[in-house]
């Protein structure tokens, strides 16, 4: 009788493509009592030595620690399909959070069979010969990685249990709007709402300045040059107009630098979950959460690659051309993709991070745009077109720089012309546009300006904080996940923290986000309670959490174990609760001020 080997993905669509490859579409299902969404594919497979031909049962488990009642029947079905199996393989998505949720799986496998053997299965995208190649060379699972998510997870919870306990009994009282309402705290949300808070503060308490400047223009040739000041503008008008009369005086300018050069503009770089998220925000006017939920589906029904990566390279062992074949068949695209295979294929550009688990986010198949709604369109379009620039050519053009001396003052004119495209004729989300040409100078030359004159104008205010800003401020404090960064922007908006506006229409359509009374007065509040406390302690700000982060990554090095950092971090955060206890009236004074106050 052939051993049985039971395999278990995160998400049921997993698992059916993971049965299907396996099986070659020939598979039994059986229904699991009590889940109407998980279901058990049986089937023959032969995994190679050591295990051979094996009598495979497939199933998904997207459970918890403590599992809830209605994943009860999942847990169930694991420890149930356990006691018949010799190994167990793990089909959960490959990064930290997927190690988490398969050292949960293991631990129901080994409650219903305490001697099966655990592998873990590596993919990244759900292709068959991927598939195929990994049920044949499983691996361990990472026990530190699985560890450092189960810490965190240990961490929010009592964290965010204590301080949103905290504040919801402390401030409902303060104002009528507050009275029912769960004001909830989490060591990433407040930081996040905290970005927002900052940005919007800057723009109210923003005053304008008036500056002045010194424009140069000549006409030579039918052409007109304007001249930019190395200066770029002073705050003093007297000043300034000082420096013109000399300008004036001299008469005449003369050309101090004559520089003509080759000018590219890179292609991107393989696509990242921070950057699909960002420029996904930018471009496709989506919000990160639903970028990533239509990925995701894109992901499991087989048509991109895994879409949680901090890779920004290419493994040399990827196919990259057969992926770019694969795409012929697009009549919007497809021409591009043949003129690459063609001879214009090139390597692409290495960026600087390998998250070790995936590669870069590409399309894996081509799929007819009638298969998609219109969010996955946009994102299906967004990734394919982004990898096709990655393997494409630098677009190329010559760029003029004319430097003069007219007083004592520098000033520059620069020119540009685009002579090949290449990869912007396919990454239509990138502009470089050709300047009017300059006309013909020659060094140490002089010249009498056409016109010399005083410019003013006013400094302006910031704009208020946009999704993909947000996301690169995160990104870049360490504030989220690749994985949690939408969630977090999502959840401050649930709480009614922050609201969305809209300003302009069509393509130039902008969102901003904006902060709520309740939003502005809970991020004063806690920097009003923790004034005098070193600047790491503040709750708004991102460097608390950011500790906490790096701690994990000890735990992924194996440097430190979960226990130790658990108590570390649940320390610091001791500290600032007791401190907000003592001066819990700070934070109510914050909310009269902006909830009852000014209502």
């Amino acid at each position: 009788m052939a051993r049985k080997i039971l395999c278990v993905a995160e998400k049921p669509a997993i698992a059916r493509a993971v049965a299907t490859h396996m099986s070659g579409g020939s598979f039994q299902t059986h229904a699991i009592r009590g889940n109407q969404y998980v279901k058990n594919y049986e089937f023959e497979f032969n995994f190679g030595a050591p295990w051979g031909n094996c009598s495979v049962t497939m199933t998904s488990a997207p459970v918890k620690e403590e599992v809830d009642k209605d994943k009860l029947p999942i847990a169930e079905n694991i420890r149930n399909q356990a006691r018949y199996s010799k190994a167990l393989f793990i089909w959960t998505d490959c990064d930290r959070e997927g190690e988490h949720i398969g050292s949960e799986v293991r631990n129901q496998a080994k409650s219903g069979n305490s001697r099966i053997e655990v592998k873990r299965a590596r993919f990244s995208n759900t292709e068959r010969a991927h598939v195929l190649q990994a049920a044949r060379e499983p691996v361990e699972l990472d026990e530190f990685q699985a560890n450092a998510v189960a810490a965190r997870i240990e961490l929010d919870l009592r964290i965010g249990a204590a301080f949103t306990r905290l504040q919801t009994l402390q401030l409902q009282a303060v104002a009528e709007i507050l009275k029912e309402k769960v004001i909830s705290y989490g060591s990433c949300q407040f930081p996040t709402l905290g970005f927002v808070v900052d940005r919007y503060l800057r723009v109210q308490n923003f005053k304008p300045e008036t500056f002045w400047g010194i424009k140069v223009m000549l006409q030579r040739e039918g052409k007109k040059v304007n001249f930019l000041w190395k200066r770029v503008h002073l705050f003093d008008r007297a000043a300034v107009i000082m420096m013109l009369e000399r300008c004036l005086l001299a008469k005449k300018a003369k050309v101090t630098k004559v520089n003509q050069k080759p000018k590219n503009k890179w292609r991107p770089l393989p696509l990242t979950t921070v950057d699909l998220q960002m420029m996904g925000s930018r471009f496709l006017r989506l919000d990160s959460q639903t970028i990533m939920k239509v990925a995701e589906a894109l992901y499991t029904k087989g048509f991109i690659s895994y879409p949680r990566t901090e890779t920004d390279q290419f493994d040399k062992a990827i196919d990259l051309k057969k992926l770019v074949e694969k795409q012929y068949p697009d009549n919007r695209w497809g021409q591009y993709a043949r003129e690459l295979i063609d001879g214009k294929f090139r390597t692409p550009r290495s960026g600087p991070h390998n998250d070790k688990a995936h590669p870069p986010i590409h399309p894996v198949s081509w799929v007819n745009p009638s298969q998609l709604n219109e969010n996955e369109k946009k994102v299906y379009e967004f990734v394919t077109r982004r990898f096709l620039a990655c393997c494409s050519d630098d677009a190329k053009g010559k760029g003029t720089e004319i430097e003069i001396l007219y007083g004592e003052e520098i000033f520059h004119a620069n020119g540009l012309i685009v002579l090949e495209k290449n990869y912007l004729d396919v990454y239509i989300y990138d502009k470089w546009e050709s300047s009017q040409q300059l006309p013909n100078f020659e060094k140490d030359e002089m010249f009498e300006p056409t016109e010399a004159n005083i410019s003013e104008g006013k400094t302006t205010a910031p704009s208020y904080l946009t999704e993909p800003e947000l996301i690169g401020l995160m990104d870049a404090n360490g504030i989220g996940t690749d994985a949690t960064m939408a969630e977090h922007i999502a959840k401050i908006k649930e709480r009614e923290y922050v609201v969305v506006n809209k300003r302009g229409s069509g393509r130039s359509k902008i969102e901003e986000l904006i902060p709520t009374r309740l939003g502005i007065a809970l991020v004063e509040g806690y920097d009003n309670v923790v004034a005098g406390l070193p600047n790491s302690i503040s709750l708004s700000k991102p460097f608390l959490r950011k500790e906490m982060e790096l701690r994990m990554l000890e735990i992924c090095a194996g440097s430190k174990t979960r226990q130790e950092v658990v108590q570390q971090s649940l320390d610091m955060y001791r500290e600032v609760f007791i401190h907000t206890q003592r001066r819990i009236a700070m934070l109510k004074t914050a909310c009269r001020k902006y909830l009852v106050e000014q209502a």
